[in-house]
């Protein structure tokens, strides 16, 4: 191998080393220069470095814009090194009032709209700063922040801006960094300023406090918030959860008693267009039976209009229906991951956020306030100088006019610094005038006055924080309810009750045959079939019927299995046409080594009685049963060996009270069904006693009926069972003469 030069730059190391050292630059990269606001902006360093380079060009908000290419320009050539796209696209989204709460840049021409339709190119716009960015801004002059060299050294940047505005809270923020995410709403700044005063007043203040200034959310597209409070108190208190958003919908009344409903506000970040496409691609796939039409009559505002199938369709069922499966209803995450003062990315909870903004005012304040008493101070120097000359002017008009050097001549004689001495000789013969040395006295005296109240300032941190709460006072005055902007515009609504949707709201009701084979292939066949249409269905080689049941597409079906669960199956969603179907363990998660016990159709208010092979059960209530996941809902227990073996229906509007049982020894027993306990798990009781046996078959029936069973093509009866009626886990005895030698109540 040619060996490698001892001035080359190759670094020898294994390669898990060498990847893991790069990918972790680049995770910090992502994370610390990219995707994460900091927590005392809010801001990102693209967003910061567009406001940067605007304050810089004087696009100022009451001055006139200029095109947005040449923001753009400035930006990745002075400050971010990345493509333009880019950053016209983070420029774009700061002066979309749909999409961040409080503007930061005021844009000319067009920058998209709610239907998700993109901005002008760049050359096309123009974008000046609002004053909700000047306000970020205010005091970066005045040594407020850390400033950094710019990627190629040429320039300066700011670390963090002065933020005399809570935008982290008020306009919020998303971001994907390396194994991690933000995702902070947007809130109203008037009840942001409320909670910040109230945290100056009360520094150990409780969420809940905060929450009652602060109830949560405040949307640029409005809509309604409908989230539980104890579920908003308890994400703002881990700095994690979500938010759940509806869109504002009212009733209008038309001729005739007929009715439309009409959607004005739509959830934050939905695309109106997307949102009328996928309302109509559910009517066309026929999902949406309560709803005969949709239609966008939006113009400047939004303006869906939604047609009821007829007229006696409930309001209320119909928009949940459409909450259930449209993006008229939506959840906001709350991830609160920011980089902190020290640029550590961590999630604070809303304390944590409102205190690092009070805490980096407090810092500005500080240092704009030693800025401000060293510029004083190098003024008042000035000005003493000044009244020195004025009260010995004849002397330095001679000095200056006649010495070879005047500097060190006045310095000398009148004991004045250089930047005294300077001031001096740069004065104009104008400013001999008597009223300037009026000016200069009363500039003197108003200067030394500002200068003992910063020190002053400077000295008692109460009245540093009592300025602080006068900023926020001001902020709110300025950009809180009062106003046109800060007016909230998600209203907080009570969580709603559940409504129960019809599944006629969503599935088309029709009449269908189930028809499931012993080996389990399930199907639905249009129409209820009749018992002789039935023998003409065909099954695979080697199959046969087992099950088949008349229902309809509204209707679920109800599966056991002899692992003792049970399974809920939509008959909408059971697969149709002239073929075998397909395997019902493909839809449930029922396991190889378990089989099908009973299937039958869902009738609510319904007892059913389930039993194990040891003759163990009980009664549940059939709404019990029903599962929610293709897990299905273990209710009987068994021990390892064993199997369910019976799930049977109780017949109540026959009067059924008595409870019929026979094991594989052949002995039957019959006891009432109040015996039998109603539960909603476990293994149950004995119902009857075994020994070297199990169950076989199990019916409820009314005692004075008698019992039936099917001898060939006969059904006999036997009315008096008094020689078999016994207790409850008792053995029994033979059945009556002509009983089936298989031990089943055919």
């Amino acid at each position: 191998m040619k060996p490698i030069p001892a001035d080359s730059d190759v670094q020898d190391k294994p390669l898990a080393e060498a990847l893991s050292e790069r990918y972790l630059a680049y995770a910090l990269s992502t994370i610390m220069a990219r995707s994460l606001p900091d927590v005392r902006d809010g801001l990102k360093p693209v967003h910061r470095r567009l406001l940067f380079a605007m304050s810089i060009l004087k696009l100022e908000p009451d001055l006139p814009p200029k095109k947005s290419a040449r923001v753009v320009g400035d930006v990745i050539g002075k400050f971010h090194p990345h493509g333009d796209v880019a950053v016209y696209d983070a420029l774009v989204r700061l002066a979309q009032d749909f999409a961040v709460r409080y503007r930061l840049i005021d844009g000319q021409g067009n920058f998209g709209n709610i239907d998700g339709d993109n901005a002008a190119a760049m050359r096309y716009t123009e974008a000046r700063l609002t004053e909700v960015a000047r306000a970020l801004l205010e005091g970066i002059d005045e040594d407020s922040v850390d400033f950094r060299a710019t990627y190629d050294g040429d320039g300066e940047e700011p670390v963090v801006l002065p933020a005399n505005f809570p935008n982290l809270l008020a306009n919020g923020a998303t971001g994907i960094a390396v194994g991690m995410a933000t995702s902070i709403p947007p809130h109203n700044v008037g009840e942001i300023c409320d909670a910040l005063r109230h945290l100056i007043k009360t520094p150990d203040a409780s969420v809940e406090s905060l929450v009652a200034l602060m109830p949560g959310p405040d949307f640029p597209t409005g809509g309604l918030l409908v989230e539980p409070r104890a579920s908003v108190i308890e994400s703002y208190r881990t700095g994690r959860g979500s938010f759940r958003l509806r869109a504002r919908w009212s009733v209008e009344k038309l001729a005739q008693g007929t009715w439309q409903i009409v959607v004005t506000e739509i959830p934050y970040q939905v695309q109106k267009s997307r949102l009328v496409e996928k309302i109509a691609e559910l009517l066309t796939a026929k999902k949406l039976f309560l709803l005969e039409d949709v239609r966008d009559e939006s113009a400047e505002d939004v303006r869906l209009v939604l047609v009821p199938k007829s007229r006696n369709v409930d309001p209320e069922v119909l928009m949940a229906s459409l909450f259930q499966s449209t993006d008229l209803e939506v959840r906001f995450s709350l991830n609160m991951n920011v980089l902190d003062a020290d640029n550590v990315p961590r999630v604070m909870t809303l304390r944590q956020v409102l205190k690092a903004f009070l805490d980096h005012r407090h810092e500005v304040l500080q240092r704009r306030s030693h800025h401000r008493l060293a510029k004083i101070g190098h003024r008042l120097e000035v000005l003493d100088g000044f009244l020195i000359a004025y009260l010995n002017l004849d002397e330095v008009i001679r000095i200056i006019r006649y010495e070879e050097k005047p500097k060190e001549e006045l310095m000398r004689r009148f004991q004045l610094t250089e930047v005294q001495t300077e001031a001096i000789l740069n004065m104009r013969l104008r400013a001999l005038h008597k009223l300037e040395e009026l000016a200069i006295r009363r500039e003197h005296d108003a200067l030394a006055k500002e200068k003992a109240a910063l020190e002053e300032l400077l000295a008692k941190e109460t009245l540093r924080w009592q300025m602080i709460g006068a900023e926020i006072a001001e902020i709110k005055k300025k950009f809180g309810k009062a106003t046109e902007l800060g007016k909230r515009r998600t209203d907080i609504a009570d969580a709603p009750k559940d409504i129960e949707i019809p599944l006629e709201a969503t599935v088309e009701r029709e009449q269908v045959t189930v028809l499931c084979s012993d080996k389990g292939w399930i199907r639905a066949v249009k129409g209820w079939l009749a018992e002789t249409d039935t023998t003409e269905i065909k099954y695979k080689e080697g199959d046969q019927p087992r099950f088949i049941i008349h229902t309809e597409t509204t209707d679920k079906l109800i599966l056991f299995g002899t692992n003792g669960r049970f399974y809920t199956l939509g008959v909408d969603k059971l697969p149709r046409g002239r073929g075998f179907g397909e395997p019902v363990r493909l839809m449930i998660d029922l396991g190889n080594e378990a089989e099908i016990v009973a299937l039958f159709k869902h009738q609510p208010g319904r007892r059913l009685v389930v039993a194990s092979e040891d003759g163990r059960g009980f009664q549940i209530e059939e709404t019990e049963v029903l599962a929610q996941t293709r897990t299905g809902k273990q209710v009987l227990n068994l021990e390892d060996t064993l199997e369910a073996r019976i799930c049977v229906p109780v017949n109540a509007e026959r009067g059924d009270d008595a409870v019929a049982v026979i094991g594989n020894n052949r002995k039957l027993l019959v006891f009432m069904l109040e015996e039998l306990p109603v539960m909603t798990r476990g293994r149950g009781v004995i119902l009857q006693k075994y020994k070297d046996a199990s169950l076989a078959d199990l019916v409820t029936l009314k005692l004075v009926a008698g019992l039936s069973w099917r001898s060939g093509e006969r059904t006999r009866t036997e009315s008096d069972l008094r020689p078999w009626l016994g207790a409850r886990a008792a053995v029994g005895k033979f059945p009556p003469n002509g009983f089936p030698k298989i031990n089943k109540f055919l």
